[in-house]
């Protein structure tokens, strides 16, 4: 009769490094977040039009999408865990020359540039995380997910209450700016030492890897990641909308699909590593797409406020761990240099933000925007057909 061992706890070392990535999760959500209920105020000292602003704010996904190209690179270069720490920095700059830009095209600059090294800092905070994971032998992942949408309600906060209390737009972002990168700094003390190759487990003997293998996996998880990115932001664009124009709610009721499908995607990252260790990364994340697509299906065929917050709720709730999901996946593909798969799907889920909103838009303007909310519910059942590409298991220790 064989006993089968239980996994070791992790030791000092990896606990702490767990809390110093959660701390670069938090601070990235803030960061971006403080700057938000400030646009209006940009917007009226630049004296900008709708589509100025509009313009200037769409720098910020492209220069993502250019700087993700580069994310593999830089950490090779010096590592996740300096990308991750002193990128934090460099995006504190950039939305601090946000508040001294005179004109459209000098925002549109400088939120070129950090959108550019947010994205970095999104692949090397990941990288690192999912190598915390391999120590740990469990999933760990989507609780820094869960950390950084709890970092974008803090963030929030602070830009709201500074607008509100009027302080000067470039001493508020001087201040969030200057805290979350000393934190940040400080949190790379206690990451993880040595290159990001050096916790991977050894090849199997004689196994190789094929690259039209590794390119066919990609594809199928970069679909996923934006699978995440439809739902995402049906809540963020979309939802409000749905509610006040299809529904007829209240401008202050609108607003709570948002909320809505935000706290049941945080709570669900929060919890989604229980769940993952106890059934398995593939079978939560094919169940939740299951619970996504009947959520919203359901509020787009009975439509009231009750079951629209419902339908964002679950909607939320059921793709918490997609994303996550499909990065740990994609970093775990045997044959790419370290950060490659994981730079490659986060580039695309960017895409996938960047394309979302014109693509529901259209789908509304010839249509209706019941109509175009039919992306969730196709998200959902994509999610649970293509999830079977999805690793089944925590990185081995």
């Amino acid at each position: 009769m064989s006993v089968t061992a239980a996994p070791a706890e992790p030791d000092v070392q990896a606990r702490r490094a767990r809390v110093a990535v959660a701390v670069l999760f938090l601070t990235n959500g803030a960061l971006f977040a403080n700057v938000v209920p400030r646009y209006p105020e940009v917007k009226d000292h630049l004296d900008l039009s709708n589509a100025l602003l509009g313009t200037a704010l769409a720098a910020g996904p492209l220069g993502a999408l250019t700087g993700g190209l580069f994310a593999s690179a830089v950490i090779r270069l010096i590592r996740s865990s300096r990308a991750g720490a002193a990128g934090i920095s460099v995006v504190a700059a950039g939305f601090l020359l946000v508040a001294v830009a005179p004109s459209w095209w000098a925002l549109a600059a400088v939120l070129f540039v950090a959108g550019a090294a947010d994205a970095i800092v999104d692949v090397a905070q990941n990288a690192h995380g999912l190598r915390v994971q391999r120590l740990y032998g469990r999933s760990i992942v989507n609780s820094f997910h869960g950390v950084w949408s709890i970092g974008a309600v803090l963030g929030g906060l602070m830009g709201s209450a500074a607008a509100g209390l009027g302080i000067p737009l470039v001493l508020h972002l001087a201040i969030s700016g200057g805290l979350f990168s000393v934190v940040a700094l400080l949190a790379y003390r206690f990451m993880l030492p040595g290159p990001d190759h050096a916790d991977r487990p050894p090849a199997p003997a004689g196994r190789r890897a094929f690259p039209g293998t590794a390119v066919g996996m990609l594809a199928a998880l970069g679909v996923l990641a934006i699978f995440g990115s439809l739902v995402e932001d049906a809540g963020a664009s979309w939802g409000a909308l749905f509610l006040t124009d299809d529904i007829g709610a209240t401008a202050a009721t609108a607003g709570l699909a948002f909320v809505a499908l935000q706290v049941a995607m945080t709570a669900g990252r929060l919890l989604g590593d229980r769940a993952v260790d106890r059934f398995g990364q593939r079978t939560v994340t094919r169940t939740g797409g299951a619970i996504a697509a009947a959520g919203m299906g359901a509020a787009l065929a009975f439509p009231s406020v009750g079951t629209a917050l419902a339908g964002f709720a679950l909607a939320g709730l059921g793709t918490a761990t997609l994303v996550p999901a499909a990065m740990h996946t994609a970093d775990e593909l045997p044959g790419l240099p370290p950060g490659a798969g994981l730079t490659i799907v986060s580039w695309v889920l960017r895409v996938g933000f960047l394309a979302s909103p014109p693509l529901v838009g259209l789908v509304a303007d010839h249509s209706s925007l019941r109509v175009g909310l039919l992306s969730v519910v196709i998200a959902g059942v994509g999610t649970l057909l293509l999830g079977r590409v999805l690793l089944n298991r925590p990185a081995p220790h």
